[in-house]
């Protein structure tokens, strides 16, 4: 046994866990960094003939990460799900599985039930994503901190996971370095169970071990307010509907003033009122509202200039523009100076100094320091960010109109993604997971759901890097030896303690819940997974369980806010501190690990199967 490969590779290993834990230095550029340290070592060690032992790390094995149909099921699996989120696909059935809560252990329930049931069939990252702004004005609706919430759905997401191979991207990248892969709905067995103790744990301790938190911020502290004026469509699924049950009496950071209909205003309107088609609604609040009524199905903005816009609305956006003391039609009101004609954008609403002014937005005449609100394409942002005309162009975030009219066409796609990975898995065909998203991706920007540019935008390049370099730095483990000696000396130990099997699987397992927690999971599972295997081989037992500990403790990441996106996604909106990650997610951790041992060796035993 040579050791500089194998010192190289656990150094490179190290140093990468230091950057990530300690400098917080980002996943994918500590990784690419080691990747990069071991193929330039490695070109200067080749094998000289086929039958000398190669040591160093080949630039086909180091990329292959690259190629790997796991890495490339997740990528994909990205595009599917902007389709989802730019149809509005499951915004709708958010609030409708929510409900009414009838306190906070309710609303928990409510919020980790649709997670986990979503995150199964699901990435986590975009079910948190899209569930969070639904989550947060449902709080505020029910005067229920986010913050007995936000870290409730970000572990829900997670446990929901660990149910179907599809679950996590961590899951997808180990079932593809597999030679034996697993079946879609293999791990319910220990998922399951692991589900539904975590679920009720958090219910019953999230009030004693996790202290109520403000969020950092709230879209309440912004003073520029609008006033808006929203028309019903008339097939909306609003028309019929009492103020109360079309969801328009509680909006968050947002109030319906007034409803305008056929020339006659209804003030202090009624939770009983009942809406009719093509009402005009009037709202007074501030932007990121404005973008939430925006995307409510079968409510449009009223004004007649956006239907005259250049381009469909799909590829417009929300857009804050100051007016400046150049600005040229400073004496006209706005349609005088036929503001949509001279900047291909509509205004939706004009904030002066707070104050609602009361003429319709046509009459209005311009003064220099007015918010404009706008609808507009993004090449507006271009020519004007340094016009005269205007200070502070800027976007709105996610401002995108929602494809409502796509959704259905949405759902039956993602419907289709399910039954065919079900389908493929079940037949034992490799790689299922990435043919059946292949066709649903291409199915999404063809039926329009999302464009070819969302569509690229829409994957997460830190990811794909994070577990491609990872499966770079795994194939080091094998081919330099490390692998071996790190099972060799786990061996060891065990065979002095006297532990067994099981002392194997719990070792693995807590190794990966570790790192998983410092380095991010896939980064954990990417190099675990090589000594789990040569450890079970050097043991004369079956691999599976020791996989199946990889899989639930890389899963696992509760206890820090960094080792998961997820988690770090409600860090923020949350106002949780780092300490609260460690009250609620090492208890879950144990009782993740304690399911997975007693389970895993009974549904998957370590005797070999008899050839």
């Amino acid at each position: 046994m040579e050791w500089f490969p194998i010192a190289l590779t656990l150094g490179v290993i190290l140093a990468a866990i230091v950057g990530i834990m300690y400098y917080r230095l980002p996943a994918d550029t500590c990784l690419l960094a080691g990747l990069t340290i071991l193929l330039v070592v490695g070109a200067f060690d080749p094998p000289t003939d086929e039958n000398d032992i190669q040591h160093g790390l080949t630039v086909p094995l180091g990329l292959s990460g690259f190629a790997n149909p796991g890495v490339l099921t997740v990528a994909v699996l990205f595009v599917v799900a902007d389709g989802l989120h730019r149809t509005g696909a499951f915004a709708w059935l958010g609030m409708r599985l929510l409900g009414t809560p009838g306190g906070t252990t309710s609303a928990q329930l409510r919020t980790m039930i649709p997670a986990a049931l979503l995150s199964a069939f699901l990435n986590n990252t975009p079910v948190v994503a899209l569930m969070m702004p639904i989550i947060n004005d449902w709080s505020r609706k029910h005067q229920i901190s986010v913050s007995h919430l936000f870290m409730p759905l970000s572990f829900a997401a997670i446990l929901g996971g660990m149910c179907t191979l599809i679950g996590t991207s961590t899951t997808i990248v180990i079932n593809s370095m597999l030679d034996d892969s697993l079946t879609m709905f293999e791990l319910a067995w220990v998922g399951i169970p692991v589900v539904v103790l975590g679920v009720t744990f958090i219910t019953l301790s999230t009030r004693r071990l996790l202290p109520e938190r403000q969020p950092a911020f709230t879209a309440n502290d912004d003073p520029r307010e609008y006033t808006v004026e929203m028309q019903v469509e008339a097939r909306s699924p609003l028309v019929g509907k009492t103020i109360e049950d079309a969801g328009l009496r509680h909006l968050p950071g947002m109030y319906l003033m007034e409803i305008n209909r056929d020339g006659h205003v209804l003030p202090a309107v009624s939770s009983q009122t009942l809406l009719q088609a093509r009402d005009h609604l009037v709202f007074v609040g501030v932007v990121e509202s404005v973008v939430d009524v925006q995307k409510i199905p079968g409510l449009k903005p009223a004004t007649d200039q956006l239907f005259k816009l250049d381009g469909p609305r799909s590829q417009r956006c929300l857009v804050e523009a100051v007016v400046s003391s150049s600005y040229p039609f400073l004496r006209q009101s706005i349609r005088e100076s036929k503001f949509r004609s001279h900047y291909n954008a509509a205004i939706i609403a004009v904030n002066r100094d707070g104050v609602r002014l009361q003429c319709r937005i046509g009459d209005i005449r311009l003064q220099p320091g007015d918010t404009l609100l706008l609808e507009a394409s993004s090449s507006f942002i271009d020519q004007q960010r340094n016009s005269r005309h205007f200070f502070l162009v800027s976007e709105v975030q996610d401002s995108t109109p929602v494809r409502h009219e796509q959704a259905w066409l949405a759902r039956l796609v993602m419907a289709a993604f399910i039954v065919a990975a079900s389908y493929f898995g079940a037949k034992g065909i490799k790689d299922a997971a990435l043919l059946a998203a292949l066709p649903a991706a291409m199915l999404m920007i063809f039926f329009r759901c999302t464009r070819p540019s969302d569509a690229r935008r829409s994957i997460d390049w830190n990811v794909i890097l994070v577990m491609a370099a990872g499966l770079g730095i795994g194939e080091a483990m094998k081919v330099s030896g490390a692998a071996t000696f790190v099972t060799d000396g786990l061996t060891d130990f065990i065979s002095w303690s006297g532990g067994g099997d099981t002392m194997m699987l719990s070792i693995i397992f807590l190794v990966s819940v570790v790192l998983t927690n410092l380095i991010t999971a896939k980064a954990a599972a990417v190099l675990v997974l090589p000594i789990a295997l040569a450890a079970a081989e050097s043991a004369g037992i079956s691999a599976k369980p020791l996989i199946i500990a990889v899989i639930m403790g890389a899963a696992g990441s509760f206890a820090t806010p960094f080792g998961y996106q997820t988690n770090m996604m409600v860090y923020g909106p949350g106002g949780y501190r780092s300490s609260d990650y460690l009250r609620l997610g090492v208890p879950l951790s144990l009782i993740v690990g304690l399911v997975t041992i007693l389970i895993a060796p009974y549904v998957w035993p370590f005797e070999l199967p008899q050839s």
